[in-house]
């Protein structure tokens, strides 16, 4: 049988699961518009710039595979967290596996995903700006689901938040589950958003094409 403990309340990662209050739900909603529109500013972005490395150069190649590589660790991360935490929103606190190690590790993996999709412009720049403004939306959502959390949980909540960093995995405080109790439906959906991801490689591959052809034209050139 899985190991039970006393049902209070998760970390503050609110991807996983898509009920809760409504203050909350529209926390989410805000957090994901933010973000399509910092994706659209970054495709259009993109498309009016090109890397001082050239198209085909070693430097654009490479940050474009280390991208990918990031976008799949993050969708295998973001799918692991989802074992710990998916259907528990909103009823117990998960601290164990990921989220004993870092209250937000979905974000984390977010975070990850963000630079891997910046990084298929072949531009470092355009990465570690899709980056930073990932993190500041999050930022922004994770401060007013902690104010909610505080003050639904209290003192279960400020144990927890005291001992977990919000972000940055600290190793050291890893534990984890004798067995888990998994929800297959919450699982196969942060994989599917996950692969949603994928997405990018392609999207900015044809725009590599267009510029190469002439159908686009840079208009800058970025590191």
């Amino acid at each position: 049988m899985p190991i039970k403990r006393d049902p209070v309340m998760e970390g503050s990662d609110g991807d996983a699961s898509p009920g809760g209050p409504p203050n909350l739900r529209r926390v989410q909603l805000i957090r994901k518009g933010a973000l399509l529109l910092a994706l659209v500013g970054l495709v259009a972005l993109a498309i009016v710039s090109r890397s001082s490395d050239g198209m085909g150069g070693g430097r654009h190649e490479a940050l474009e595979i280390i991208g990918r590589a990031a976008i799949v660790v993050a969708i295998v991360g973001r799918a692991w967290c989802s074992l710990y935490i998916g259907g528990r929103k909103k009823a117990e606190i998960v601290d164990r596996g990921p989220y004993s190690i870092s209250r937000n590790p979905l974000y984390v993996f977010s975070f990850l995903a963000a630079f891997g999709v910046g990084a298929q412009s072949g531009m470092l720049s355009v990465a570690i700006l899709f980056l930073l403004l990932a993190l500041l939306v999050f930022h922004f959502t994770v401060r007013r689901e902690e104010v909610w959390l505080e003050a639904s949980f209290g003192d279960a909540y400020r144990r927890y938040r005291a001992r977990t960093p919000r972000f940055w995995p600290r190793f050291s405080l890893w534990r984890d589950e004798a067995e888990l109790t998994i929800r297959p439906r919450f699982f196969w959906l942060t994989l599917r958003d996950g692969l949603v991801l994928l997405l990018a490689i392609p999207l900015f591959e044809l725009i590599d094409v267009a510029q190469v052809s002439g159908a686009f034209r840079a208009l800058f050139q970025l590191i």
